[in-house]
């Protein structure tokens, strides 16, 4: 038999490496960015894991230096709800956050629409009066704003907090006429050209259009007032009828500091309709965000 010659185009040079799929540096680098996100991952999951595992410890094995429970005890959450009005307060959460939520699209909606997709004089005056309006820090005007609603007997009721809603919010007009200035003009002067009031432009044409946008104001907006602290600590302290979640779990947990395990299981439980909300509206959140700011 006789061997087979093999041609000089094919043959691999002495010495030299195998090929591989892949370059050893393009390895590397894969291997230290997806080594990077793991770590940040870890970062970001292993607080809310040691808050899980602490509320399923018992009061006495949460004060030690035990990570894991032994045993696992699940009676922390049935006495949030039966020892703490943890059903009022939820109740208080809920009416804030759904009707703050929906005065502002009310509110905000129209306006960010007004100021862009209609040319009018004092447009960019308005605008930046919202921006300044937007950072502009409450603690600034609480005083006031205060007065204002104890002379209307509203102190001791989250109203205060829901009723100004009705009044547009500064970020959240921002944050949707930003989205709206990404949509071309064109198609609002079709539907004027076909009859379309500016009412039937905005609730016809823009908003279906609009609706990653909008839901990201709406899920800021619920998020916002679901974890409002400062508001129900100035107007709604003195009732605790009023107190939403946020409130009683700081309160509950300055009364009771000890009691770690009890103190995680409500917080974990607090945590849950806002994970819940997040985790189906996160893709319309996403693409909001992604699309808000295209243009200036």
């Amino acid at each position: 038999m006789t061997a087979v010659s093999q041609s000089p185009l094919t043959r691999e040079p002495r010495g030299s490496a195998p090929r591989t799929g892949r370059p050893r540096g393009r390895t590397l680098v894969w291997i230290a960015e997806h080594a990077a996100l793991v770590a940040l991952g870890v970062l970001t999951i292993a607080p809310i894991v040691f808050v899980v595992l602490t509320s399923l410890m018992s009061s006495n094995q949460a004060l030690t230096a035990s990570i894991v429970p032994r045993p696992f005890d699940f009676s922390n959450y049935a006495r949030v709800f039966t020892e703490l009005p943890l059903t009022q307060w939820f109740g208080n959460s809920s009416m804030y956050a759904v009707l703050a939520t929906a005065f502002m699209l009310v509110s905000s909606v129209p306006a960010a629409y007004a100021l862009a997709q209609i040319k009018f004089k004092g447009a960019n005056l308005i605008f930046t009066v919202i921006i300044v309006a937007m950072l502009l820090p409450p603690q600034v005007t609480a005083v006031p704003v205060y007065v204002m609603w104890s002379h209307l007997h509203l102190t001791g009721t989250l109203w205060p907090l829901i009723l100004p809603n009705l009044l547009g919010d500064a970020f959240s007009i921002f944050l949707l006429r930003q989205f709206f200035m990404t949509i071309p003009k064109e198609y609002g002067d079709a539907a004027r050209m076909d009859g379309c009031s500016e009412w039937g432009v905005l609730w016809r044409v823009v908003v279906p259009m609009a609706r990653p946008g909008i839901a990201s104001a709406a899920i800021f907006m619920f998020f916002h007032s679901w974890n409002d602290y400062y508001g129900p600590l100035l107007y709604a302290s003195e009732n605790q009828a009023a107190w939403p979640v946020a409130y009683g779990l700081a309160t509950f947990r300055g009364q009771h500091g000890t009691d770690w395990s009890m103190t995680m299981a409500m917080t974990v439980v607090v945590m849950v309709p806002v994970v819940v909300i997040f985790f189906f509206a996160q893709k319309a959140f996403v693409e909001g965000i992604a699309l808000t700011g295209v243009k200036g």
